[in-house]
């Protein structure tokens, strides 16, 4: 499979990350892409919950998934949007962080909820409480297609172990970990955190990331941390792509899958226990 991966830094208009997000389907596209992966909150990266309220809507009606829709149809390639924030049907009338897969006919073919809220304190000047703006889902999802059967996540997931054996037993060849990592906890915990859920599982994983200076038309602008990768089932990092936003090519053999389960078939060997 040759995978492209879109490193972005999106702002907070999803018009202008729209016309970003077709030049670069069309150089993908120009260097043989097969499918694309897009960073978490591709259509709009705002700290503004107001901002937020005033451009985002719900699936249906969303622009970035119609428009990435109609690409995947027009270049019949497959897209896997990392994330787009969507309105919900939430009470509290929070939005969902929500991964879509699209196929090369333009149908949604799979759509994952991401589990897990950001709701940490990374300093004194850096608090995020995610699960105030975003409503968390409740399932795992996998998607078998053609290319590979793939098992979706988003961002903070990354920290949940649990959740990606379950996508791996559940038949998942490749993990899809869009983030918009902060920089501090990017630079502390990013690669060892992508390899180890590669090595447990035995799985390609594939982290499309944010990066750089978000602009802002309103709020506080935020930072992310870049250095999308993709890392092989036996743990090597086959693709670091810095800091600088654009599209990064790679080309994956599925056969790595079963050579690294073979080795160490760590899958099957669950074992019960009691306590602690």
């Amino acid at each position: 499979m040759r995978a492209a991966l879109f490193q972005l830094t999106s702002g907070d208009r999803p018009s202008d990350n729209i016309a970003t997000l077709r030049a670069m389907i069309a150089e993908a596209v120009a260097n043989g892409a097969e499918a694309v992966f897009t960073p978490e909150v591709t259509n709009c990266v705002s700290m503004d919950r107001r901002h937020q309220k005033e451009v985002l809507t719900d699936e249906p009606q969303d622009p970035t998934i119609a428009a990435m829709r109609k690409e995947a149809a027009s270049h019949k390639i497959w897209i896997a949007l990392g994330s787009v924030a969507v309105t919900s049907d939430d009470p509290d009338h929070r939005f969902a962080n929500r991964s879509v897969l699209i196929s090369p006919q333009g149908e949604v073919v799979a759509r994952y909820d991401k589990i897990h809220m950001f709701d940490v304190t990374v300093s004194e000047s850096e608090t995020y409480r995610e699960s105030a703006g975003y409503r968390p889902g409740s399932a795992a999802v996998t998607a078998k297609t053609p290319l590979a059967t793939f098992g979706l996540s988003v961002c903070y997931d990354l920290r949940f172990p649990q959740l990606y054996r379950a996508l791996a037993q559940a038949g998942a060849e490749i993990l899809l970990a869009p983030s918009a990592f902060s920089p501090v906890t990017g630079a502390a915990h990013w690669h060892v955190l992508l390899r180890a859920r590669a090595i447990e599982t035995g799985c390609f994983v594939i982290a499309a990331a944010q990066t750089g200076t978000h602009p802002a038309t309103s709020g506080r602008a935020r930072q992310t941390y870049g250095h999308s990768l993709v890392v092989a089932p036996w743990g090597e990092i086959l693709l670091d792509a810095g800091t600088e936003p654009g599209v990064f090519m790679v080309d994956l053999n599925l056969d790595e899958v079963a050579a690294a389960r073979g080795r160490v078939p760590s899958l099957t060997h669950d074992r019960p226990f009691e306590g602690p």
